[in-house]
């Protein structure tokens, strides 16, 4: 007999639609009900449907802004090289390599910040965070345990689900 091959982690065997909500929250608090009355929750997985792209502008992108950040970005990238030549470097204080890589990196990035800033003409002078979000989690629950699991969403309170 040839060996049973893992199931991956995110995948369930038939699964089946046990509920669909506004928000994880509350998918995740059906979730937790199912777990307090003894479910086996190994059997349950939320997917979060209708994927959307938000970006949230934090702010206008400046020279200034644009420098500083490619300024911070490069201290960060000396400071790495600086503790990895100072560590592994006997010679000398190893507190002015360590310094001496962060001030290059300082320079090397706000140069780097402002010539790509400069590089972009003004077609997006804006800085910003950008997250995809679902604005819909359907549980799910395999087909086997399907009945057992909507007769223990049935009892809790104020289950605010769409089934």
């Amino acid at each position: 007999m040839p060996p049973q091959a893992a199931r991956p982690a995110l995948q369930l065997e038939f699964p089946q639609s046990l509920g669909v909500y506004d928000d994880y929250a509350t998918a995740q608090k059906a979730v937790d009900f199912l777990s307090d009355e003894e479910f086996p929750v190994q059997n349950c997985m939320i997917v979060g449907t209708d994927l959307r792209q938000v970006e949230r502008v934090t702010g206008r992108l400046t020279y200034g802004r644009a420098a500083a950040a490619g300024a911070a970005s490069g201290a960060w990238l000396g400071l790495l090289i600086g503790l990895i030549l100072g560590i592994f470097a006997n010679e000398g204080d190893w507190l002015v390599s360590v310094i001496s890589a962060v001030l290059f990196g300082i320079v090397f990035g706000l140069v780097w910040g402002v010539v790509g800033f400069a590089m972009t003409g003004g077609r997006r002078d804006f800085t910003s965070i950008t997250q995809v979000v679902a604005t819909r989690y359907e549980v799910l629950v395999e087909h086997k345990h399907l009945a057992k699991a909507q007769e223990i969403l049935g009892r809790m309170p104020g289950r605010p689900v769409d089934l």
